[in-house]
């Protein structure tokens, strides 16, 4: 398979700064996330959104993350911020999560002692998604954890586009894509220097391995 064809789409996400979301636009991102689950380190309040995503660039998504949240919060964020796309973590349904008349990502716990995602089964749960998100964390859990997970577990026949999240780094990114052929790539930790503050060196270079990865050409 020639990947050169082919671009995988990038989405940063867990912003708290305006400099940070600007330099990632530059920089190349597709996407950028906003976390508003009350156990992350990186959640902001939308008022604090609706200021950064007045630095997105043009053509570039954003995108709230939740995490059980009741549905007036949600709400209020889609009012305040009118983000693109809506990311769910929590035990949420596909009811719920089609509710707000925004297309919404679900994520898929692939870590702790899961059993193998079967993908017809989660077409069924989740018929209105307009695609997966598969990380690390385990149930019950938020992502923005740094850890991997093994890419194999990702089940084979998923017909929705699914991102790839979970520990990736600039060091690892060009063999998750090599390896699962993800529709996009989510990172957090892997480009801060702290929680919510992101280093550009490090963007960057998540971003050129990115690239380098849909340049490979494939047996």
């Amino acid at each position: 398979m020639n990947r050169i064809l082919f671009r995988t789409r990038i989405k940063f996400c867990g912003f708290t700064r305006p400099g940070d979301v600007r330099l990632a636009c530059e920089l190349g991102a597709d996407a950028i996330g906003f976390v508003f689950a009350r156990s992350s380190p990186r959640r902001i309040e939308p008022e604090e959104a609706r200021a950064m995503r007045q630095a997105l660039a043009p053509l570039v998504d954003a995108v709230a993350l939740f995490m059980d949240n009741p549905v007036d919060e949600v709400r209020d964020v889609v009012r305040q911020i009118r983000p693109s796309l809506l990311q769910f973590h929590g035990d949420e349904d596909d009811a719920f999560c089609r509710g707000f008349g925004v297309p919404y990502l679900k994520a898929i716990p692939m870590g702790g002692e899961l059993t193998q995602q079967h993908p017809a089964a989660l077409h069924a749960r989740y018929p209105g998604a307009a695609g997966f998100l598969f990380d690390s964390h385990a149930a019950g859990s938020g992502g923005g954890s740094g850890r991997t997970f093994d890419w194999g577990r990702i089940p084979a026949g998923v017909q929705k586009p699914y991102v790839l999240a979970g520990g990736l780094t600039s060091d690892n990114v060009f063999d998750a894509i090599i390896a699962t052929l993800p529709w996009a790539v989510d990172v957090s930790s892997g480009i801060e220097s702290g929680p919510g503050l992101k280093d550009g060196d490090k963007m960057r270079r998540f971003v050129e391995e990115v690239r380098r990865a849909d340049c490979h050409v494939l047996d």
